[in-house]
């Protein structure tokens, strides 16, 4: 594993909580993001579904104190325009052996999706940094203890299944972090672009992690 790689990893272990982005056009996905980062938010994640993603993972990228990343990557194309653009992290909803094996060549963290435990432990073998559990965890944070409970080594990352309310359960339960998408970013805040609401709404969540994570500094 290169130093960049290492050292992404690192900042994501550190961070653990990713804001991520699936917008209609550009300029609203541009603007949901600057909402967020004013609320605190230091990893985002723009989807390559977003139309002008890789602009936007270029924009973003040239703030040092941001951690910034591609999800919905599904070849090793989308993974080198991703990483060209000055992604430092790939997101994908499959876990797919020569995506994982091109992020390492590429000298990028990469964090796959997987369902069961057999789909997780596949991609943690593959080379994994972290595996997405997508879809939502039936059953919630009990799936998360039954799979950690075998399987403490993987380093579950949800993006879906908790709630602004409830999230830090799921890190207490185990989880190396987690990704917020339509929690964060409201339908109905996004097409009314109410962007002050998404960044209060941020400003929670940030809070709430930092609170957590001062009461329980060995998780």
């Amino acid at each position: 594993m290169g130093n960049r790689r290492q050292e992404t990893v690192a900042r994501i272990k550190r961070i653990r909580i990713s804001a991520i982005i699936r917008a209609k056009d550009q300029g609203l996905a541009r603007s949901a993001i600057q909402a967020v980062v004013a609320g605190g938010f230091r990893m985002v994640e723009f989807t390559l579904t977003t139309p002008g993603a890789y602009d936007l993972i270029k924009e973003f990228s040239k703030r040092e104190d941001l951690l910034v990343g591609a999800g919905t990557v599904l070849t090793v194309e989308q993974a080198r325009e991703s990483v060209s653009a000055g992604a430092c992290f790939l997101v994908s909803p499959i876990a797919d052996p020569t995506m994982i094996a091109a992020a390492a060549e590429l000298d990028v963290a990469v964090i796959p999706g997987a369902f069961t435990p057999a789909e997780m432990q596949a991609a943690h073998l593959a080379g994994a940094d972290f595996v997405k559990v997508f879809p939502a965890p039936p059953g919630g944070i009990s799936y998360i203890e039954a799979v950690l409970a075998p399987l403490p080594h993987l380093r579950l990352f949800p993006t879906a299944g908790f709630t602004v309310e409830n999230f830090v359960d799921f890190l207490q339960a185990g989880c190396a972090g987690l990704g917020f998408v339509r929690n964060l970013f409201e339908p109905e805040d996004l097409a009314k672009r109410d962007f002050d609401a998404i960044r209060l709404r941020a400003g929670k969540i940030v809070r709430r992690f930092e609170l957590w994570a001062k009461e329980h500094p060995s998780n």
